[in-house]
């Protein structure tokens, strides 16, 4: 192969090239995140009669609403995930659900899809757009409206994943992974993951006497076949479970298995949202840092354990920041299914109990409407910056099915160094 020739020097006829400038990366600082009311995924649910782009306008009207002092023609992107892009999750949803919204036609948007990392892969998609000084200003979340569109709708897996034994037949099934996880470790019981569970309804009720819930809800108008209602409050909670209620429930995924309705995530419509911004922007506009980001990762492992995802995902981010998890002092971790997040917190050496995993409860107690959880994460952690000044770093992680996890590291910018 014939080596390329070098570049002929400049003449008096050849004007040379502009140097290209150094590129500076920027903070990036989330400003606010709020979500709908999650609904439950049924034909009586919140949602049951309103479409899911709806629930995406509701989100980003909010989003604007608080804060006046940002311009709408300031927004340069919205990215908005659905795992399931078709009917009223369809249509290039970022796009349209940005001019159904009344944003300016100048603003574009895009729909992205890593399944139930759908919205975490929008913020650190726009966040990384932001870093480098493509964007100032970006909108970024998820809907799932699971009562219109079931989990898989639509899909057809290639043949070659079982007939060439890719994956395991059990990673189509995401009870049967957390199942595959139960096997695994044999101390990961079932006693364990119901008292995961128990805890995580009573830590939500909890939370949301106490108001911590509520602030970030978007109230939204619906309509059944009785007429007009508003949807103010989580529809999936189940306050007062107890760990007696829940050894009683059946395994639906293998018989006398592990795997639960009641330490599992339900069937959940909802969307959420969040502004995110260059921090030198932030603070022209006068808007609020709730969180700066530190880093973040996503990472592969074998799809039949797609629960383990989180783990080498939040391996890679701390590897990447220099930070451990003895700087972690707050983890919102999504609640897919109680044994998964019981081997994150036993592969890093945390107790089941530990103060700092989920304090507001998680997706066990609230509901996991798929591509919009991520964002839920968030802001819920930047609710507990704002209470706890004294904790610096926390972190956002989650499995994602056919066997990945993600984790984003956020500091805290009210930490005041105690």
């Amino acid at each position: 192969m014939t080596p390329p020739s070098a570049p002929a020097a400049a003449t008096d006829d050849t004007v040379a090239p502009p140097p290209v400038p150094a590129r500076t990366l920027h903070d990036v600082v989330f400003v606010e995140g709020v979500r709908t009311p999650f609904g439950r995924a049924t034909e009586r649910g919140h949602y049951a009669g309103t479409r899911a782009d709806d629930l995406v306008v509701k989100v980003i009207r909010e989003l604007l609403r608080r804060h006046p002092e940002l311009p709408p023609a300031r927004v340069d992107e919205v990215a908005i995930a659905a795992a399931t892009q078709t009917g009223d999750q369809g249509l290039t949803i970022g796009r349209t659900a940005a001019l159904l919204a009344g944003l300016p036609r100048s603003v574009p948007g895009f729909a992205i899809d890593r399944m139930c990392a759908g919205a975490m892969t929008a913020v650190t998609t726009v966040a990384s757009g932001i870093a480098v000084g493509a964007y100032d200003v970006a909108i970024a979340g998820g809907v799932e409206h699971m009562g219109h569109h079931p989990m898989g709708q639509g899909a057809d897996p290639n043949p070659r994943f079982v007939a060439d034994r890719l994956v395991d037949p059990a990673a189509l099934v995401m009870g049967a992974t957390a199942e595959n996880l139960h096997d695994a470790d044999p101390s990961l019981t079932r006693e364990r993951a119901d008292a995961f569970a128990a805890a995580s309804q009573a830590k939500y009720a909890d939370a949301l006497a106490a108001g911590r819930i509520t602030a970030d809800l978007v109230p939204v108008a619906t309509r059944t076949d009785h007429g007009w209602g508003l949807a103010t409050t989580d529809e999936p909670a189940r306050p007062g479970t107890t760990v007696e209620a829940l050894a009683g429930l059946r395994t639906p995924f293998r018989p006398h298995g592990r795997v639960t309705a009641g330490n599992a995530s339900g069937l959940t419509d909802g969307a959420t949202g969040c502004l995110l911004v260059a921090a030198d922007v932030a603070a022209e506009l006068g808007l609020p840092m709730r969180m700066r980001m530190v880093g973040f990762a996503f990472a592969g492992v074998a799809p039949e354990v797609m629960g383990t995802g989180p783990i080498p995902a939040t391996e890679k981010a701390f590897a990447r920041t220099g930070l451990t998890m003895d700087d972690i002092g707050a983890i919102e971790i999504n609640e897919a299914f109680a044994v998964q997040v019981l081997a994150f917190t036993q592969h890093f050496g945390l107790a089941d109990d530990d103060p700092r995993v989920n304090p507001y409860g998680g997706a066990i107690a609230v509901g996991h409407p798929l591509a919009s959880s991520g964002v839920r994460l968030m802001t819920q952690l930047a609710r507990q910056f704002e209470e706890r000044p004294d904790i610096r770093y926390g972190l956002t992680t989650m499995c994602v099915g056919l066997g990945m996890g993600g984790t984003v590291i956020w500091e805290n910018p009210h930490w005041t160094g105690a």
